[in-house]
């Protein structure tokens, strides 16, 4: 696997830029056939036949076994299928509600795509709510569309929210890193105030504490970590935590 992934693993933590090209082709088997290495590729990254194409700049990450993507800055969401969001609701159109995620175009949302929402039971839905959705449609030849329900018609932690708390945007870089499993920056946050907190995979972020000033400093805390080292970070969090900011 290490001879494999060679010419990735190299350039791993390094800068790349949209045209770089590596290639997976691996010499002849003693069959005379030709094998390819199994990848998966994360944002900024685009397979075609046996060559990865480099598409977004950024700082080549990996995860084992397998799986390599590109962490970028960048603050333009663009829609993908399955990613969960938080959208705003801009105006209701018949059965359907228009609910802006941040791209480059609004999306679009069904009243029975709420769980328990039927044709006499809709759902109360209202322009200016927040919405935590997942998309079932995304692409660029097709208006997006947004669902709060899962495969088995649950809500599943989706749906309307956010009567109070605050909402701000992040870095789509940031917030990849707040959606890891075990992320460092929660954990440290959670050990200042305890908090409510809603990621959206397209830079909005909900936080609700139990103050009004408590919600602020989280809020404060989470957009000075988008250029910190994790040392720098544990250090502020620790000042905070002390009262001595």
């Amino acid at each position: 696997m290490d001879t494999i992934h060679a010419c990735f693993k190299d350039k791993i933590g390094e800068v790349l830029l949209p045209g770089d090209v590596f290639s997976f082709r691996l010499p002849e088997s003693g069959d005379g056939s030709i094998k390819t290495d199994k990848i998966i590729c994360g944002p900024g990254l685009r397979r075609n036949g046996e060559e990865v194409q480099v598409c977004k700049s950024g700082i080549l990450r990996h995860k084992q076994p397998n799986m390599y993507w590109i962490d970028s800055q960048q603050r333009r969401y663009v829609p993908a299928k399955g990613e969960s969001v938080i959208g705003i609701v801009t105006a209701k159109s018949g059965d359907i509600f228009k609910v802006d995620v941040g791209g480059s175009e609004q999306a679009s949302l069904s009243y029975l795509a709420f769980e328990g929402a039927t044709k006499r039971n809709r759902p109360n839905v209202q322009v200016g709510d927040l919405v935590y959705g997942q998309f079932t449609i995304a692409n660029k030849d097709m208006e997006p569309e947004l669902v709060c329900i899962d495969s088995c018609g649950r809500a599943n932690g989706m749906g309307v929210f956010g009567a109070d708390g605050l909402l701000f945007k992040l870095s789509l870089g940031l917030v990849r890193r707040l959606l890891a499993p075990q992320s460092e920056i929660v954990k440290d946050l959670e050990k200042i105030f305890p908090f409510e907190l809603v990621v959206g995979m397209n830079g909005r972020v909900w936080v609700k504490a139990k103050t009004v000033q408590q919600t602020l400093i989280v809020t404060n805390l989470l957009e000075s970590c988008e250029n910190m080292t994790s040392q720098q970070r544990q250090t502020l969090f620790k000042r905070v935590a002390e009262g001595s900011l």
